[in-house]
């Protein structure tokens, strides 16, 4: 790793190192997508070269398959692998029931479809994901091309009846054109400021035609690893109720992480 980290990197660094504790030979992993997700791949990376690590993996999008086969992990799909032991992603927000908002990085339904096919969800992140409340990151929803904008007009219909604080929406664009999911679809993120009660707007945005996914997991998440540019690492254990700290040191080294691309 090098020392030209910055303090952000090096808290995601941490807590992605942190995180790979929770693997053990011959796992089944998902791997998830985003900038802390690939300080994870690469620390496993490290492991299988250097530690003889037997893993399969199961990548949440392309980029991160791409990443996962650089480093020497086994990929597989989710359908050879049918369960996983544990998935570690990253995460926009989280707040203290450790329900997310995820997909930024546009992988959100993959995302979910394997963490929810595993026996453990970890999420890695820096202390300033953390949130009182969800709903400052905008809320991304996968749709279908079909219909998008009357779908769109749709969910600002709806979210007049919901506790939340904002109410415009956006369609995600990659240049001049619509971004576009591994799954060939739009996302429409909301921006919604505050979001009251983010149980019953994932499963009012879930009832829409027109809507894929949408990007709150909800008692999807069982452990949150928390990285902090000096080292100290928080893990949160939701099921045991357990709150544990370590640290971890930043070294120098020209090993797997000096050519991650942030």
């Amino acid at each position: 790793m090098t020392l030209e980290l910055s303090p952000i990197d090096k808290a995601k660094f941490v807590a992605a190192r942190r995180a790979a504790d929770f693997v053990e030979d011959g796992m089944r992993v998902g791997l998830g997508t985003g900038s802390t997700a690939a300080w994870l791949v690469r620390c496993l990376g490290e492991m299988v070269r250097d530690q003889g690590l037997r893993i399969k993996g199961v990548p949440t999008s392309t980029r991160t398959a791409e990443l996962a086969r650089q480093v020497g992990i086994n990929v597989i799909t989710l359908e050879e692998a049918r369960w996983l032991d544990v998935t570690i992603d990253g995460a926009d927000e989280f707040d203290d029931e450790l329900n997310l908002i995820k997909g930024g990085g546009g992988a959100l339904l993959h995302e979910k479809i394997v963490a929810t096919a595993s026996d453990q969800m970890v999420v890695i992140a820096d202390a300033a994901k953390e949130v009182e409340h969800l709903g400052a990151f905008p809320l991304p929803c996968e749709v279908i091309p079909f219909g998008w904008r009357t779908t769109q007009a749709l969910i600002e219909e709806t979210l007049v009846a919901m506790d939340v604080m904002g109410r415009s929406s956006v369609l995600r664009m990659n240049g001049d054109k619509p971004y576009i999911t591994d799954e060939g679809n739009y996302i429409i993120d909301l921006k919604l400021n505050r979001i009251g009660d983010a149980r019953q707007l994932a499963m009012v945005l879930n009832q829409m035609p027109g809507v894929v996914e949408n990007g709150l997991f909800i008692d999807i998440c069982d452990a949150v690893v928390i990285g902090h540019p000096d080292g100290t690492v928080e893990v949160r254990d939701i099921n045991e109720g357990t709150v544990t700290q370590d640290r971890i040191d930043i070294a120098d080294s020209d090993n797997l992480f000096s050519d991650l691309d942030e």
